[in-house]
């Protein structure tokens, strides 16, 4: 059983009859069909399936193997997606369509288990460990958690960024009445705004608000990428992996939308110029997965060299749009112009982009599964 199964339950027993492919006139039972199918999964889901209030990824029949990215512990929930955050916000969905105040009590449930997870240093890991003496518990805000556990808040993989969207949309349902949320809500977003940069960019994680750097223009490396510039805490430089620009975007705006508050706004406006400057100039007018603080592209794992990123390029763009859509700048479309154009000419036969592109040459790089030597 996973999120995903109670998601799309929910979401179909939320739309109108003729989308759902029903004969309007014929089937005048739907809608208290629907409804009762949306109580029974949530009963289900948060009655047998959670843990705490939280949940993972995907859970067997008999609900005993329970499995993240990795097997999970049984006091072991998840928060990257489709973990507890997803979960949440379908219960959420749930009781905006229904009203029923079971999706909301589990809504909550899910909240606490998040909070009950939060870090010291404001966000969220992969997972949370509710048993203290447990090796994957973390060093949570609440004093509960392992004193010599981690204490790294995360963007990667959109898992802070989630629970502070899930968390944000329950504090503003619930008419930022209750204190602890509210408060967990601004620890975290607090946290989100020490970790940018002057330049308006992210690393992928922190513990700590982050140090000043130079606000750079990209460029390319002026030494062999190849054997120089290898960086061992990667994760501590501005980063565009899995997503970042747009899912931090998101959530910003999101903020800004709730709580009228003109920091995220700015935060927001700061993360549209870093785009601007992390753009790589021509011949290849597009973006990288990380950065040095010099603003060259930069190695992370050891499959990960400096190059520009089809991934990541491709949601950078989309985030310059909705940015732009935003704020009405107009640099931030003419940005994805010329990243677009260079897209379409570096195409591969199948019609997809590669993974990484050599720096200058454009041609696309690829890592021997085994030795991880480049190709």
């Amino acid at each position: 059983m996973r999120p995903r199964a109670l998601v799309a339950v929910l979401m179909l027993a939320m739309l109108p009859p003729t989308a759902a492919g029903a004969d309007t006139e014929g089937d005048d039972q739907l809608v208290p069909r629907a409804v009762a199918a949306m109580q029974r999964a949530t009963a289900f889901f948060h009655g047998r399936v959670a843990v705490r209030g939280g949940y993972v990824w995907e859970c067997s029949a008999n609900l005993q193997s329970r499995r993240g990215e990795r097997k999970a512990n049984a006091t072991e929930i998840w928060v990257q997606p489709p973990g507890t955050p997803t979960v949440g916000m379908a219960f959420l969905d749930a009781h905006a369509a229904t009203d029923d105040a079971s999706h909301l009590v589990a809504a909550r449930d899910a909240a606490r288990a998040l909070l009950d997870g939060q870090l010291e240093s404001g966000g969220w890991t992969d997972s949370i460990d509710f048993d203290p003496q447990s090796r994957t518990a973390d060093r949570y805000r609440n004093g509960r958690g392992r004193a010599k556990g981690r204490n790294y808040s995360t963007l990667d993989d959109d898992k802070t960024q989630s629970a502070v969207r899930f968390l944000m949309r329950l504090d503003e349902r619930l008419r930022f009445e209750d204190a602890d949320l509210h408060e967990g809500v601004m620890v975290a977003l607090d946290a989100v705004l020490a970790a940018q940069f002057p330049s308006g960019g992210f690393p992928q994680g922190w513990r700590k608000p982050v140090d000043e750097h130079p606000v750079l223009r990209a460029s390319y490396p002026d030494y062999d990428w190849r054997t120089e510039g290898r960086v061992k805490d990667y994760w501590d430089l501005p980063t565009l992996n899995d997503g970042l620009a747009g899912s931090v975007a998101r959530t910003l705006h999101m903020a800004h939308g709730i709580y009228r508050d003109d920091r995220f706004r700015r935060a927001l406006e700061r993360l549209g110029a870093f785009l601007l400057l992390a753009q790589l100039p021509e011949p290849q007018p597009a973006w990288a997965q990380q950065y040095t603080f010099d603003m060259h592209p930069a190695w992370a794992r050891k499959f990960e060299p400096p190059a520009v990123a089809g991934s990541e390029s491709e949601d950078v763009v989309e985030t310059l749009v909705f940015l732009y859509g935003v704020t009405g700048d107009r640099r931030l479309l003419d940005a994805a112009a010329p990243a677009i154009a260079w897209m379409r000419r570096s195409l591969l036969p199948d019609g997809r982009l590669a993974r990484f592109y050599e720096l200058r040459t454009n041609r696309p790089l690829y890592v021997m599964r085994d030795t991880y030597e480049l190709t």
